[in-house]
C-alpha cells in the first residue's frame, strides 16, 4: 500500500488532466489548482510606476485642451 501511495504521488502531481482522477476531492483540488495557476498567469502586473500615470494624465489633458480649442473655433458666431 505504501509503495502504491509513493508511486501515485508524483503521478498526481504531474497530472494535468484532472478528469481522470478517480477521487472526487482530489479531482476538485486539481481543478482548483489549475484555476489558480491560470488566474495567476492572466493577472496583470500591478502598476506601481507613478511617472507613467502622470504622463498619461498629462497627455490626456493636452488632448482635451486641443478638442476644446477646436470646438471653440467651430462654434464661434453661432
Amino acid at each position: 500500500m505504501i509503495a502504491l501511495l509513493i508511486s501515485a504521488a508524483p503521478v498526481a502531481a504531474l497530472e494535468q488532466n484532472c478528469r481522470f482522477i478517480q477521487a472526487k476531492a482530489d479531482r476538485e483540488a486539481c481543478y482548483k489548482r489549475q484555476e489558480d495557476e491560470l488566474a495567476a498567469k492572466r493577472k496583470p502586473a500591478p502598476a506601481t510606476d507613478e511617472s507613467k500615470t502622470l504622463e498619461t494624465l498629462r497627455q490626456m489633458r493636452q488632448e482635451d485642451d486641443a478638442v476644446h480649442r477646436s470646438i471653440n473655433n467651430i462654434c464661434r458666431g453661432c
